[in-house]
């Protein structure tokens, strides 16, 4: 049975500066692979009106949960920083096998700039 869901992607450009953009979607088949679901969003966002450039050419490579509807929220601002092996999204599961539900939150961001950060957490302004 193939239900069509709410998702808000948070486009996230620079951990350090608390950088990012929520674009919400509608629509979305939790029986496509998030591999398919990245790609649709690269090539929203690329042509998306109103979403500044530098959020259209960045990176992103990698998509992890947020927050679940009726759950407890994380206090970063940006994106929490553990349970990295149950909360980033395998590309090849669907997006229901990797735990994805109707108004689920993720995060899209590059992995290579999520892992320098993680390394050194502190913000900048």
């Amino acid at each position: 049975m193939s239900q069509d869901v709410t998702l808000t992607v948070r486009l996230v450009r620079s951990f350090e500066h608390r950088n990012f953009r929520p674009v919400v979607y509608r629509g979305v088949s939790l029986d496509q692979t998030v591999q398919e679901f990245m790609e649709h969003v690269k090539k929203d966002i690329a042509a998306r009106e109103g979403l500044p450039p530098p959020f259209r050419k960045h990176v992103y490579d990698t998509m992890k949960i947020i927050h679940q509807p009726h759950g407890a929220k994380t206090n970063e601002l940006v994106v929490g920083l553990e349970d990295d092996d149950l909360l980033i999204l395998r590309s090849a599961q669907t997006l229901r096998e990797a735990g994805v539900a109707h108004e689920t939150e993720l995060a899209f961001f590059c992995e290579a700039d999520y892992r320098e950060y993680k390394k050194n957490p502190t913000t900048t302004w």
